[in-house]
């Protein structure tokens, strides 16, 4: 039988490490401390997943407040000590389910990450656009391995970026956290570009500030002396996180994001990074995301499937309106 025991961020990392899960930033204390510093969220707290003494899967949840309702959320979460089969994910679901519906009762939803996104009573999510194929790079071995193992095209694109672009490409994350103006200007203007409303900067700044240098980077790009593109990484141990990215529109063929991604990409692997995940790209489930694919996919010869985010109801009937609410709104835009 599956036993669920509610820990401390720090205890959940602590016990992971000695189970042998590898844990992404998301299920980590520093990120729970990020998260404490955003309006209308909340460290809910950590669940240990156990099967008798063995720790099967950890998972670190944040309590969402928005629009007058409560949901918890977990980002890359549950970890888990090896792939789950259906049965023992299914039966690892309704202990959390069941866990969360005697322990706080103002909870209408939860959203984790699931290998098995049929599951009965699971459902797409409410909102975010979630993704189930990513790009992992391996950044093992020195600059030399990290570009060999690219595609073809990739390495063609790398080594011509290396050649021909005139963008200097370091870490700066000191002088974006002195001021980060210059960096937002870049997504302001990728936004109005790509159709997306930019987050307030003060998103990315309190991001890197709260996570810190140890768990969060910047790196840019600049040419002439000015910021064109710049991207910030998060770490966790080994695996890093290809997190947010900009580029300004004059550059977007002259490989500058290529040269970016090399630069750091090397530099991560001198750091002891030993991967880079690339955060996403799209398929028949997520195809919104499909127009990143050219852009990723040359960075690695496979991608990765992994678990993704998936709606699961603790409060049916609120659940049930929240869902109608969605279709509505929907119908009216499309009308």
């Amino acid at each position: 039988m599956i036993t669920i025991e509610r820990t401390s961020p720090a205890d959940m990392e602590a016990k992971a490490a000695r189970a042998g899960i590898d844990l992404p930033i998301e299920q980590s204390a520093a990120w729970a401390g990020y998260q404490s510093g955003i309006d209308g969220r909340t460290p809910w707290g950590c669940l240990l997943i156990r099967r008798g003494d063995a720790l099967l899967a950890v998972v670190s949840l944040i309590d969402y407040e928005t629009h007058g309702y409560h949901y918890l959320r977990s980002v890359h979460g549950p970890a888990w000590a090896a792939r789950p089969d259906e049965a023992t994910e299914r039966e690892a679901v309704d202990a959390i389910l069941a866990f969360v519906r005697k322990a706080d009762h103002k909870v209408a939803f939860l959203r984790i990450d699931l290998w098995h996104m049929d599951a009965p009573g699971a459902f797409p999510v409410l909102s975010t656009v979630p993704y189930n194929e990513t790009v992992v790079v391996d950044l093992t071995g020195g600059d030399e391995a990290i570009l060999g193992r690219m595609k073809k095209r990739g390495r063609r694109d790398v080594r011509k970026a290396l050649r021909e672009s005139p963008a200097v490409c370091a870490d700066e994350t000191g002088q974006a956290l002195a001021d980060f103006a210059e960096y937002y200007d870049v997504m302001v203007e990728t936004a109005a570009r790509d159709g997306f409303s930019p987050a307030p900067m003060s998103d990315y700044t309190d991001m890197v500030a709260a996570l810190g240098p140890d768990h969060c980077r910047v790196f840019a790009a600049r040419v002439d002396g000015r910021v064109v593109a710049w991207a910030i990484v998060t770490i966790n141990g080994e695996r890093a996180v290809y997190y947010y990215a900009c580029m300004r529109t004059e550059v977007m063929r002259a490989l500058v994001p290529d040269k970016l991604l090399y630069s750091f990409c090397c530099e991560l692997g001198a750091r002891g990074c030993t991967s880079i995940d690339l955060m996403g790209i799209g398929n028949d489930f997520a195809p919104s995301l499909k127009s990143l694919n050219t852009f990723k996919t040359k960075f690695a010869e496979d991608t990765v499937t992994i678990a993704a985010a998936r709606d699961l109801p603790v409060k049916r009937g609120l659940y049930g309106v929240l869902r109608l609410v969605k279709r509505l709104r929907g119908a009216m835009r499309r009308g």
